[in-house]
């Protein structure tokens, strides 16, 4: 069996039982077809090869000038193809098992103000061609940062979960893990009001076409592939918004609005752990970085106002 061969099985069993989402299992394969061609290049093979050859190749990477990040990431993915390999039998043992990574870069992310977030949501009657556009804009940013769901969490969201008014949407994040995230009272009217214009659409209207086929389970349905609003749209419009408020495109994602919901939390007085809970992260640590986010803006605050910064 070639090493692609087995890639693809690997690939497949993630897809089919472990449940990593698409983007998830995109990424184990770009990460996974360089680490093959890289293999093949050596007359190396998935079952023959060795610790010092996976070491050889994170080092190839950094040669490569690949950022610590990325190789973090393909010595992840690496990992998971030997575990596999060794459940399948293909191995007799998993040589990367003991590989120290090189760990991530601390990078701060990007955050928005208070003032900015409101700015943007100000923005939106200035966007969108129909009222119908206008009010799915407003839902759009309104659940985003109101809940700080990823942007593939928000835009592939059911229908059926958002019926009833709902005070809490249950959001299916990465792995399939499962979580409840309450939502704020403008969210709430945002929601309630696409909905009105979404189900009293004209079926011979461009909405109405839309939730008559593949859209029609998704909230915000879209001409795509998935029936679903793509994220690249999301992105767009997001950067329309960031034009339209004064503020720079360029810091303004649907990820910053996530951040500026973690952060705006955290100033708030919220828990870490609740926060933790909210934004679906598996680990601690992920959720600590906003903690150094205050840091730096606080360092920032005394720095450029007190007094005897400026002596």
């Amino acid at each position: 069996m070639s090493c692609l061969t087995r890639i693809s099985a690997f690939l497949d069993a993630q897809a089919a039982e472990a449940g990593a989402a698409r983007n998830t299992i995109l990424a184990y394969g770009r990460d996974l077809r360089d680490f093959a061609e890289w293999l093949g290049g050596r007359g190396l093979a998935l079952d023959t090869m060795s610790r010092d050859d996976i070491t050889d190749y994170l080092s190839f990477c950094d040669a490569q000038g690949l950022s610590r990040a990325t190789r973090a990431r393909r010595l992840s993915s690496i990992r998971q193809l030997t575990r596999f390999a060794l459940e399948e039998g293909w191995r007799e043992d998993d040589p990367a098992m003991r590989i120290a990574g090189p760990g991530k870069s601390q990078r701060l992310p990007k955050i928005l103000s208070q003032d900015e977030v409101t700015r943007l949501l100000d923005a939106v009657p200035r966007t969108g061609r129909t009222e119908a556009d206008r009010a799915r804009n407003r839902c759009l940013i309104e659940l985003l940062y109101a809940t700080g769901m990823r942007v593939s969490e928000l835009v592939s969201l059911p229908i059926a979960a958002t019926r009833g008014d709902p005070q809490l949407l249950l959001i299916r994040g990465k792995g399939g893990r499962e979580r409840m995230v309450p939502l704020s009272d403008p969210a709430r009217a945002a929601l309630s009001h696409w909905l009105t214009l979404r189900d009293g659409a004209e079926a011979d209207t461009p909405l109405g076409r839309l939730i008559a086929g593949k859209g029609a389970r998704f909230l915000f349905p879209a001409n795509s592939k998935a029936g679903h609003m793509a994220r690249k749209s999301m992105n767009d419009l997001i950067r329309d918004l960031a034009i339209a408020a004064g503020i720079d495109p360029n810091r303004v994602t649907p990820h910053v609005i996530r951040h500026a919901f973690a952060t705006h939390l955290l100033e708030g007085g919220a828990d870490l752990r609740a926060i933790q809970t909210l934004l679906g992260h598996a680990d601690l640590s992920t959720t600590e970085i906003y903690t150094h986010v205050l840091d730096a803006r606080m360092r920032d605050l005394v720095l450029n106002h007190h007094p005897l910064a400026r002596v």
